[in-house]
């Protein structure tokens, strides 16, 4: 019987926590969760920590739109949730996923978010992004998307742009439905946030998304987020 759910993990050195992410999934492939990663061409050894923890590991040109396209077209699940490399899920999120989709005619949807980290601004930033994506209902990457594998298919994928591929696809999907805002959280790591400056950073990634919201070139943009 092929899988209800493929999880899609797209990897660019990720060493340092790709193991603990993909051990933690392994009870849900226990219960026929399928788990794909797609590296981008780590140089760090992600890809060998990677093969013991995972269904299938592909190695495609860098990009996580392409990667995650890549991986979503060896899925067998009915649904597609993507996932980043320093993110956890809850222990239970295949059932809530599935039984929440099932529930009802939703076509996609995402997690809320706690994202670890010293800072106390941290769970600011989280509350957030996840008020935020109740009410304008784009979901971001640290979030886990999910989408029915045929809707996917249907909108062609992630965009293939190197930033706010997340939010594209989101804007799409919110043209045919709402998504399934489940209230349980993923766990993401506030590494971006604390290396950069936790201020610096919430200026920056909305500065970013206002000039998306402009129109202003993703090339553009990515060059201002690196």
């Amino acid at each position: 019987m092929p899988p209800r759910l493929s999880i899609i993990l797209p990897t660019l050195n990720e060493a340092a926590a790709i193991g603990d992410t993909l051990q933690s999934l392994q009870a849900m492939r226990g219960r026929g969760v399928q788990v794909i990663v797609a590296d981008g061409g780590s140089s760090d050894g992600t890809l060998l920590l990677a093969i013991p923890w995972a269904d299938r590991v592909l190695s495609v040109s860098s990009g996580r739109a392409r990667q995650m396209n890549a991986a979503a077209a060896m899925a067998l699940g009915e649904v597609l949730l993507f996932l980043h490399a320093d993110t956890r899920l809850p222990e239970q999120a295949d059932g809530l996923v599935l039984d929440g989709l099932g529930a009802g005619d939703r076509l996609w949807g995402r997690f809320d978010v706690r994202i670890a980290g010293r800072s106390w601004l941290l769970r600011v930033v989280a509350f957030c992004m996840n008020r935020r994506s109740r009410w304008t209902g784009i979901a971001t990457g640290d979030q886990a998307l999910f989408v029915r594998r045929e809707t996917f298919q249907a909108l062609g994928g992630f965009p293939d742009q190197p930033l706010m591929e997340d939010i594209e696809l989101s804007q799409r999907l919110c043209r045919l439905g709402p998504p399934l805002c489940l209230r349980a959280r993923v766990v993401t790591s506030g590494r971006r946030w604390e290396t950069r400056g936790v201020w610096r950073t919430i200026w920056l990634m909305w500065r970013l998304r206002w000039l998306y919201w402009r129109g202003v070139s993703v090339d553009r943009l990515a060059e201002e987020y690196r």
